[in-house]
């Protein structure tokens, strides 16, 4: 398992090398997590339940470190944080299932 406490602080340190180096493109990634809390019309909480399942679905460990701190600094509960994570699984499994017909189909068009 990874100490994400760590891992936290190692991106951070890399997120800020890359500022430096691309001050435009990091502001542009905050503007755009920025963007949503503005309309003011979903809670913290509520956004940060979402980016965790989609962090799992992307597959980003580094999303999964920081939006998990940022969802226990706004009160998310395991319990709540795990009914998200289903949503995410749900998904994923879902998604499987579409892309394997997907594969049926092109199998079919050589000649299987």
């Amino acid at each position: 398992m990874l100490e994400w406490g760590k891992y936290r602080q190692e991106l951070s340190l890399r997120v800020a090398e890359l500022g430096q180096l691309s001050p435009a493109t990091l502001e542009g990634v905050r503007t755009l997590g920025g963007a949503g809390q503005k309309t003011g019309r979903l809670d913290a909480k509520t956004r940060e339940l979402i980016a965790l399942a989609v962090a799992v679905t992307t597959r980003c460990d580094g999303c999964i470190a920081s939006h998990t701190a940022e969802a226990a600094k706004v009160g998310a509960t395991r319990e709540e944080i795990a009914e998200a994570l289903g949503v995410a699984i749900a998904l994923n499994a879902g998604a499987a299932l579409v892309y394997s017909s997907r594969v049926l189909d092109a199998f079919d068009t050589v000649g299987g």
